[in-house]
């Protein structure tokens, strides 16, 4: 499809504060006038490229109505135009850059753009080994847990950007969002479908100075889901599906509305709570679960920990787990995502996620697929 010009404006109802160009005198805001680059999938992201800089707005998931970020990306080689639409300036490529998760950190590996990552948070959660090895280097800091940052030391490695993800009515984010550093909202695990998550590449990719990377990266990504789903839209047969485990007193499911729902469906699946509006998770009491889920065929669980999970043993953590369907089939499928990088790839590469649920629910399908991240629990 062509690209359009299309010129949007942005009403401001309070004076911009002043930026200071390189050739002096402060920046004004100005109405955003570009070339509008195609989003295919995302539904809370638009990027436009305007006369020496690129503009970005992330739409609030929790507001449909509101914009939760702008950020107006200037290639740090060039002078700071003169007249700029509000937002946050953020010079490109970043090259000293704080990244919460491990997620993106993989994304922008994947991108070529490794070196940009300075600082991280909640190490214990990130098993990228480049980052680990970075970490007892000294090249790359640990800066802590992402809700309790060391704030000390950002301000002493003073990064390009943060880049973190959003919560819903978190306040704020406190002594971090008065630093004067860019934050950005990675709100991408908001999207409701998996290639719209994925489609936030191309964001990050113009960040990191691999935008055309990263659109050819998406493209495959994008052409191969497209494939496998219209493959899975064949069967017949839709064989009914449950997921996860119960923490606590709460079962954790995906919403129908979630990237996870709208996969499995895709996968030729019959989710039992895909008719629940949810973008996110449902917090559910067990027994809501079984209601919907004791006839299910199939049964996926992730789970983080050095040894396999078992029949014997799921039991022994909740008893009600063997009255479950799938459970007395021994249909239960699970990912242990100490041993597999599905934390990793999954988010940006729901292809390779979707070839794995089509493998479960419609076997032989996949001429010669191997399962990886899921496999089936031995009886």
């Amino acid at each position: 499809m062509m690209k359009t010009f299309v010129r949007f404006y942005i009403v401001v109802v309070v004076a911009f504060a002043i930026l200071t160009a390189c050739g002096g005198g402060p920046a004004l805001a100005v109405d955003a006038e570009g070339e509008e680059l195609e989003m295919q999938y995302a539904s809370l992201l638009t990027l436009r490229q305007c006369d020496g800089y690129v503009y970005v707005q992330i739409r609030n998931p929790w507001d449909s109505t509101a914009v939760l970020h702008s950020y107006v990306l200037v290639d740090r080689e060039e002078e700071l135009p003169r007249r700029l639409p509000q937002g946050d300036v953020v010079r490109t490529p970043l090259e000293n850059s704080v990244v919460y998760t491990m997620v993106h950190c993989g994304l922008i590996d994947e991108l070529g753009a490794f070196e940009g990552i300075r600082g991280v948070c909640d190490l214990r959660y990130n098993d990228i080994d480049k980052v680990r090895n970075g970490v007892r280097s000294g090249r790359i800091r640990d800066l802590g847990e992402g809700l309790n940052p060391n704030i000390e030391d950002i301000i002493d490695m003073g990064p390009d950007a943060i880049l973190l993800s959003p919560f819903q009515n978190d306040g704020g984010y406190g002594r971090l969002g008065k630093l004067g550093i860019p934050i950005v909202e990675c709100a991408d695990y908001m999207e409701t479908s998996a290639l719209g998550r994925a489609e936030w590449m191309k964001f990050y990719g113009r960040l990191y100075g691999r935008g055309d990377f990263a659109d050819s990266l998406f493209n495959q990504v994008a052409l191969r889901y497209d494939s496998l789903r219209r493959m899975a839209a064949t069967v017949e047969e839709r064989p009914s599906v449950v997921t996860d485990l119960k923490y606590g007193a709460v079962w954790y499911v995906p919403g129908g509305n979630s990237t996870t729902g709208h996969l499995l469906v895709d996968a030729g699946a019959d989710y039992v709570f895909k008719e629940t509006p949810e973008s996110g998770n449902l917090a559910l009491a067990p027994e809501a679960v079984f209601d919907r889920a004791i006839d299910a065929q199939f049964w996926l669980i992730r789970y983080n920990q050095a040894t396999e999970k078992t029949y014997d043993e799921l039991a022994q953590e909740y008893a009600n787990y063997a009255n479950l369907r799938a459970f007395q089939h021994r249909n239960v499928y699970a990912c242990n995502t100490e041993s597999t990088p599905f934390y990793r790839e999954a988010p940006f590469h729901p292809d390779r996620l979707l070839e794995d649920y089509i493998e479960i629910f419609h076997p032989g399908l996949l001429k010669g697929h191997k399962n990886r991240y899921y496999k089936k629990i031995e009886p």
